[in-house]
């Protein structure tokens, strides 16, 4: 089931400001085409201003439209910056982690922190884009833009199992079960080493098991802080894992760009 963005604002920073600024709908992929992605979405906005919206992105790979060209963008360690001005629309597919590699074709680290032209990221795509850009510059509604995403990625969907899929299964299990807090701990419940663990998420998703294990915690950290201003961080800390305070704080600050206090009282 595909949360909206009022129930689960992961990934998107300082959820409540940014919200008024612009519009945010999620759209389910259809059956097949899900056991790579996980939704579509579609932004959009109005603005007599400039708003600057930072994201801290999922171990995924989005691929998203406006109406001009497409973009591949691989997983991001770092947060970054969209800049919205003006009117628009922009439409995206997330799939879920490792459910780009059987598109790709190689190692999802070889596009880690990059981003290219759906012409050569994802050329299998390309023929959709200018239908997908005359559809988001026109008077078409979100559904049934989502939709003409969705049939143009059908066709491409392998038939066969792929090996990224047992990875993608660890990814989410990792997402959801917080009592997985190591490595050792996620490699053991796939059955496998912590070394034969790590080629997986470097080929599959693009990132180490220890990186998706801790952008879930800061995901967490970043939600209550959002939601409550009055979050006990001693508390939270020892919820999530992490040695004392003065750890998570450290790691929020360094990945947010601002202690978490502050992000709370911002929020």
């Amino acid at each position: 089931m595909v949360e909206p963005v009022e129930r689960d604002s992961r990934g998107i920073l300082h959820p409540n400001a940014g919200l008024r600024r612009f519009e945010l709908t999620r759209y389910p992929p259809s059956p097949g085409v899900d056991r790579f992605v996980d939704r579509y979405w579609l932004v959009s906005w109005d603005l007599p201003d400039v708003h600057e919206q930072h994201i801290l992105v999922h171990p995924v790979v989005n691929v998203a439209f406006d109406e001009g060209r497409g973009m591949v963008s691989g997983v991001q360690t770092q947060r970054f910056t969209r800049r919205l001005s003006g009117h628009g629309r922009a439409l995206g597919v997330m799939f879920r982690p490792g459910g780009f590699r059987p598109f790709l074709g190689r190692p999802m680290a070889t596009i880690t922190d990059q981003v290219h032209p759906v012409a050569d990221g994802f050329p299998a795509l390309h023929p959709a884009e200018p239908a997908l850009a005359e559809a988001l510059a026109g008077e078409a509604g979100g559904d049934e833009i989502a939709a003409m995403l969705g049939q143009a990625l059908a066709p491409l969907v392998p038939g066969e199992r792929q090996p990224s899929e047992d990875t993608t299964a660890l990814a989410e299990l990792a997402a959801r079960d917080r009592d997985l807090r190591r490595v050792e701990d996620l490699a053991a419940r796939g059955g496998m080493s912590v070394r034969q663990l790590q080629r997986a998420f470097a080929d599959h998703i693009g990132v180490s098991p220890k990186w998706v294990l801790r952008r879930y915690r800061i995901y967490d950290a970043a939600e209550r802080a959002a939601r409550d201003e009055s979050v006990d961080w001693a508390e939270l800390a020892a919820d999530l894992g992490y040695a004392d305070q003065a750890h998570l704080t450290r790691e929020f600050t360094a990945v947010i760009g601002e202690p978490p206090g502050r992000y709370a009282r911002r929020s």
